[in-house]
């Protein structure tokens, strides 16, 4: 028998993961409208039912852990095979309803965790937020950094573009602030404004749907305050300011591990780790149309380090 006839064998003797019953679900803290963070993971969702034939259906939450846990719970009773929370605050919450429902996987973005059927799908920030570090050390004088809430995911970015920095410019100041959620615009763009005035030429968001904030307060300041899109193409915002992006396409890794579930296929042994190694989710871009766009000489510095962190030479993280 082929190998493929053998996974038509094992689909045809485990009726509920059929391909017109094998069903996810997805929560996202905030709205999958807007372009960032939750839209990836909606373009997640959406590939896996393109292309492993899923029902599927989300769910918009605030960052409330009891609406996490209640959303979870009714996934898993309606007979769900997997459901992803994106974020870490997620993690929490799926251990406790995993306890109650054993048949169902629970996929945690930004998490570290390996535990029965709950898995952390950790796509690692510092890596390309080192890239950004590292050209804003080769071009800027002074660089911020605005992130949402205080989590791991997000403390990892800024380890990653302020250690991007000092391994290329040691001198120059790294300034950071956390606004204690996602969501407030007015108040991320009030931090990057305060960054600007206090000498900051490179000022990068991690903060969702508050980053917007950053893109207009590096926009009004003229062409000379550089940033970088994350997660998703936002260029046309800023097209003087935003040098290039970290894109996200998360769609790639989420749909590995989903069919390796559906077909019942051999699972990660430990929480999984997307990086620049894995060229089909992480991708950095440029944007030639820039005013102050990146030259030649410092695009292959760059090409250079990251070929050092995928080799293991660079720890992003340091040690």
């Amino acid at each position: 028998m082929s190998a493929l006839g053998a996974v038509a064998s094992a689909m045809a003797l485990r009726p509920a993961v059929a391909a017109d019953q094998f069903k996810m679900g997805l929560l996202v803290p905030g709205s999958v409208a807007e372009e960032g963070w939750n839209r990836i993971a909606y373009n997640a969702l959406k590939y896996v039912e393109a292309q492993l034939g899923a029902k599927v259906s989300y769910v918009e939450l605030q960052q409330n852990p009891a609406s996490f846990e209640k959303a979870f719970r009714d996934y898993a009773a309606q007979g769900y095979n997997v459901v992803l929370g994106h974020g870490f605050e997620f993690q929490d919450s799926a251990l406790t309803v995993a306890e109650d429902y054993p048949d169902t996987w629970f996929l945690i973005s930004s998490s570290k965790v390996h535990k029965g059927k709950v898995i952390g799908l950790n796509t690692d920030s510092s890596q390309p937020f080192y890239l950004m570090g590292v050209i804003a050390g080769k071009m800027g004088k002074g660089a911020g950094f605005i992130g949402g809430l205080e989590i791991p995911p997000i403390k990892e970015a800024l380890d990653g573009f302020a250690n991007g920095v000092k391994a290329t410019k040691a001198d120059m100041p790294v300034r950071s602030v956390y606004l204690g959620n996602f969501q407030d615009v007015t108040a991320a763009k009030e931090a990057a404004v305060n960054m600007i005035s206090r000498g900051a030429d490179f000022v990068i968001p991690d903060a969702d749907a508050a980053g917007i904030g950053v893109i207009q307060a590096v926009r009004e300041a003229g062409p000379n305050i550089c940033t970088f899109g994350v997660f998703t193409d936002i260029t046309s915002t800023a097209p003087d300011n935003i040098l290039g992006t970290y894109l996200a396409d998360y769609a790639q890794g989420v749909e590995r591990i989903v069919a390796g579930i559906k077909n019942g296929s051999p699972l990660p042994t430990s929480n999984v780790v997307f990086g620049l190694k894995d060229a089909d989710v992480m991708k950095f871009t440029y944007n030639d149309k820039a005013r102050r766009a990146v030259p030649e000489d410092v695009r292959q510095y760059v090409d250079a380090v990251k070929a050092k962190i995928i080799s293991g030479e660079i720890h992003t993280l340091g040690g």
